[in-house]
């Protein structure tokens, strides 16, 4: 078989598939894993996930740490702060998603029957009778197999190739990162505490963390109708006049030259309804471009894998294309059962932040009756997080430890 992508759904999913015996080809079109940005968070769902598939703990050359918890900031009033674990088994976890990444395709190479080719772009499925049997490199190469499983993220080019219609999600936004350079990021991040910290004031909306790559990571949500600011200094001021005046000051303090961005990422969320052609599976990103609130993107990829794993290893090897297609079919409806209510719980999250970051007097009364509202809001959140942070409850995260290539 051939998976195309080696982001968590298709290194994890090839790292399943091979320890259990699939010949397989995995095809990357970067050379290496390294990324401008990548997402840091694995929540309690995603460490669920590598958990069965017997990845935890991961290795300490794997640069991790256990996010304290969540704050919320308006009009530099604190409205409220929620420490993990949340009740959950384990707490949000920030790790170096390209060193995890790098130790996944490591494992990969080492079995037998595993191949692993980067640098490698895909251009198009190759079809036989309506049927996808392989894939062809921009080099010319020809790669077959039994089944192409797409993880070849939001902008999909086997899923555009294949004719597959994307449907969206709500309206386009975009989000701007910037990464406060360490050492003069480290006063930032000791006032952070180690927390997620949310910041609305005067129409903006921005979050930030200490990152595990060192420094600070700062994401601001560009509104429609709002000013772009033009340098690095307009940029850090913004941020400081929403900012609580601590925090405020230190902003204000950091260097520009340790002012890393803005990198502009355009958020289209949607959804497959069908993620299969015969021959072609489509995971990750390529079959549900999720929104960024509570980084639910690496999350689901690696659910995604054990799922796929999971119904696939019975039926792969056996030359039965019509059973091979009605699996396709099941592990689409399996992961619809978790992806629809999760990107829908994303966008009423974002609805709330939209109204609070569009409404002042709303965020001022918010921040004028925090004496007596703190605990109420708190409670309220973390109710609402329990599905971006568990997951969909009855998902089988399991491998049967007799399943085998058939």
């Amino acid at each position: 078989m051939v998976i195309v992508g080696a982001g968590p759904a298709g290194a994890a999913l090839a790292l399943l598939l091979a320890r259990q015996g699939v010949p397989l080809t995995l095809v990357e079109a970067s050379p290496t894993s390294a990324r401008q940005f990548r997402g840091e968070a694995l929540m309690p769902s995603g460490l669920a996930a590598l958990a069965a598939m017997g990845l935890l703990p991961l290795p300490e050359t794997i640069a991790q740490r256990p996010l304290a918890g969540w704050a919320f900031w308006a009009n530099g009033q604190q409205l409220f702060q929620v420490a993990e674990p949340m009740g959950s088994l384990r707490p949000c976890t920030l790790v170096d998603q390209e060193a995890l990444l790098r130790w996944l395709l490591d494992d990969v190479r080492r079995l037998s029957g595993a191949k692993v080719l980067t640098g490698r772009p895909v251009v198009a499925p190759m079809l036989s009778d309506g049927r996808v049997v392989g894939v062809e490199l921009a080099d010319g190469t020809q790669v077959s197999g039994e089944l192409v499983v797409a993880c070849d993220g939001r902008s999909s080019r086997l899923r555009q190739k294949a004719g597959i219609e994307l449907t969206r999600i709500g309206s386009p936004m975009e989000v701007r990162w910037f990464r406060l350079l360490a050492a003069a990021a480290d006063p930032v991040a000791d006032w952070l505490k180690g927390q997620f910290v949310t910041i609305l004031g005067g129409g903006d909306s921005f979050a930030l963390y200490a990152s595990v790559y060192g420094g600070v990571q700062l994401g601001w949500v560009q509104d429609s109708t709002a000013t772009v600011p033009s340098s690095a200094a307009d940029w850090r001021e913004r941020w400081a006049q929403a900012s609580p005046e601590r925090l405020a000051s230190l902003l204000r303090a950091c260097p520009l030259q340790a002012i890393e961005g803005p990198m502009l990422l355009p958020v289209k969320v949607g959804r497959l309804e069908r993620w299969w052609q015969p021959g072609l599976l489509l995971l990750g990103d390529a079959a549900h471009p999720m929104s960024p609130v509570r980084a639910q993107g690496i999350n689901m990829a690696l659910r995604d894998a054990l799922v796929a794993a999971r119904q696939l290893l019975p039926v792969l090897g056996q030359g039965n294309p019509a059973a091979l297609d009605q699996v396709l079919a099941g592990i689409s409806a399996e992961r619809l059962l978790e992806i629809r209510p999760i990107q829908a719980s994303q966008a009423r999250e974002l609805a709330r932040a939209d109204l609070l970051r569009h409404n002042g007097w709303l965020r001022q009364l918010l921040a004028a009756s925090t004496g007596w509202s703190s605990p109420l809001l708190a409670r309220r959140w973390q109710a609402d997080q329990a599905l971006l942070r568990q997951g969909w409850g009855t998902l089988e995260l399991t491998i049967p430890n007799d399943a085998m290539m058939g």
